[in-house]
């Protein structure tokens, strides 16, 4: 008789010990192949509808999966859903994150021009959170790339003016408090670095 019954019979030895330990991990394994199996389906269509950009989704689940397996595969088989779709959620909103972030920046073209501060449109104000385009994603990585290139060029205050209320999302008040400066400042400095920005990002239309 082979399996449980033979190791059962045989001394406790290390290698007993080992083809133990080695079942187990291929039991759990087979198992935790089974859930992901049984949730990828669901997982994909939550992400594609929150994210609305199959790669997006597709990446998303993935990783979830990735982190389930290295982070939680040994916990009991239980807790793997609630511990899956948690995950999930955060990496959704990681992407939801970083993309808005980019549409902040995006919103920086076409590179409107205003006379004065007050005429500047606001990135931040006009980002609309929606999935990329196909076509739209070469020249926004372009944008993103020379933006990063741009940002190192500005002054510092500027520079800060510009992260804090795009990249954090702060609000002009909010930002006066982290700069310790006056409301008035932060929109001068801000005004300043989009208008730079502008400029500089506008050389790839030229």
């Amino acid at each position: 008789m082979t399996g449980f019954a033979t190791l059962a019979t045989e001394p406790a030895t290390p290698a007993t010990l080992r083809k133990v330990h080695l079942r187990d991990t291929e039991d759990g394994a087979h198992a935790l192949e089974l859930f992901l199996a049984s949730v990828e389906r669901k997982a994909f269509r939550i992400a594609q509808i929150a994210l609305r950009h199959d790669a997006d989704a597709l990446d998303v689940v993935q990783d979830a999966m990735l982190q389930l397996s290295a982070r939680y595969g040994s916990r009991p088989a239980a807790e793997w859903k609630p511990l899956f779709y948690r995950i999930l959620e955060n990496r959704i909103r990681d992407v939801q994150r970083r993309r808005s972030v980019r549409n902040r920046v995006m919103a920086l073209a076409p590179w409107r021009t205003g006379d004065d501060e007050d005429d500047a449109p606001d990135p931040i104000a006009e980002a609309v959170d929606s999935g990329p385009s196909p076509g739209a994603q070469l020249e926004s990585d372009e944008i993103l790339a020379a933006l990063e290139q741009a940002l190192t060029a500005l002054p510092n205050r500027q520079r800060q003016a510009f992260l804090l209320r795009n990249f954090e999302g702060l609000d002009v008040a909010q930002t006066a408090q982290a700069m310790k400066c006056s409301e008035g400042s932060v929109k001068t400095h801000y005004f300043r670095a989009v208008q730079a920005l502008r400029l500089k990002l506008g050389d790839l239309r030229t």
